[in-house]
């Protein structure tokens, strides 16, 4: 865990992790997440997914829509540096879509274990 823990920090520039065992990915945009219940480098994967996805896909925490691009921009580079993958801001949405907000956790597993095939995202 404590890899995985650090990859989380060098993927997202400026982060931290609190005293209450929260990830914080991005202070002003408030995008963070509990570590608390994370017991492998599995349940870091898909809370980055299921929690970050939407941050990097349609997040829009300022009022000047440049600030937003560079935000979104940050948080897709962070998953994408994480993850070691290249997904578009496209994709994300879609994994926001049928992942965000962990509303389907196991579907998260079995699209991470699939290799991020998005077929998986699309069956029921």
């Amino acid at each position: 865990m404590r890899e995985a823990k650090e990859a989380l920090l060098l993927s997202f520039p400026g982060s931290f992790i609190n005293e209450r065992n929260e990830f914080i990915a991005h202070v002003k945009s408030n995008q963070y997440f509990l570590l608390d219940d994370c017991e492998y480098p599995e349940d870091i994967d898909c809370k980055v997914l299921e929690w970050f996805s939407r941050a990097a896909c349609k997040g829009q925490p300022y009022s000047q829509e440049w600030r937003n691009i560079k935000c979104r921009k940050f948080m897709l580079d962070g998953i994408n540096n994480y993850m070691d993958t290249g997904f578009t801001e496209d994709e994300m949405m879609e994994i926001y879509t049928y992942l965000g907000n962990a509303c389907n956790h196991k579907k998260t597993v079995r699209f991470i274990e699939s290799g991020y095939d998005f077929d998986e995202l699309w069956k029921n």
